[in-house]
């Protein structure tokens, strides 16, 4: 039986260096307030839509968030606006 047969397991390693989507949010939000944007409406935008544009490409803002995944932006953001208000 040749290799072309059998099912073939890939192990994906882990990725390292992989940013923490709190860090993501400081490095975004500090680009966009450097660029004269406001922060807070232009990444609610991306979050809102997956548009890339929201966000600008200065310090490698728009790379470094479309790494990170909607969702974990999005839990980032309430764990904390729950932590200050409760």
């Amino acid at each position: 039986m040749s290799d072309l047969d059998n099912t073939r397991f890939i192990r994906v390693p882990e990725q390292t260096g992989r940013m923490e989507a709190r860090d993501v949010l400081e490095k975004v939000y500090t680009a966009l307030k450097e660029k004269g944007y406001n922060p807070v409406t232009q990444i609610v935008g991306y979050i809102m839509s997956g548009d890339p544009t929201y966000i600008t490409s200065h310090n490698n803002a728009r790379t470094l968030i479309m790494k990170a995944e909607r969702d974990e932006l999005l839990t980032e953001l309430l764990e904390n606006y729950i932590k200050t208000v409760l």
